[in-house]
């Protein structure tokens, strides 16, 4: 089980080819790969033309859906956060925050391209993806 960051998707619905990418297209085959309620969100906001918007909505519709924070998590995500600032790390997005607190949490591995999850592992238990695993 994998919950995929908005960072990879863009990157796969923009035909980019990289490791993460890779690491999708053979999770969609033979993992159960999930997406954040806010990912979601994050995905199909960046949508211009209305004819991707509808095939992303589509080709997403298919995944398990998750509800990333509730009052536990948002709590736990501040002290997570207040944590890696007391090491010298700011995480620039309340919602990588929660991403990454959810994963933690859930036993989750994370695949992602962005920086600060990799900030956040240095820290904080959180299981990411990397490059061959």
């Amino acid at each position: 089980m994998i919950l995929v960051d908005t960072s990879v998707w863009i990157d796969y619905f923009n035909g980019i080819n990289n490791w993460q990418t890779d690491h999708l297209d053979n999770s969609l085959t033979n993992d159960t790969v999930l997406i954040g309620d806010i990912i979601l969100a994050e995905i199909l906001q960046g949508f211009d033309d209305q004819s991707d918007f509808n095939k992303a909505r589509i080709a997403l519709d298919s995944l398990e859906c998750i509800s990333i924070s509730n009052k536990q998590l948002a709590l736990q995500s501040a002290i997570n956060f207040r944590f890696l600032r007391s090491k010298g790390v700011t995480i620039r997005k309340t919602v990588d925050m929660l991403i990454g607190t959810w994963c933690i949490e859930s036993g989750v591995r994370l695949l992602h391209r962005d920086k600060d999850f990799d900030r956040m592992a240095k820290h904080l238990p959180l299981n990411i993806a990397v490059d061959g695993v």
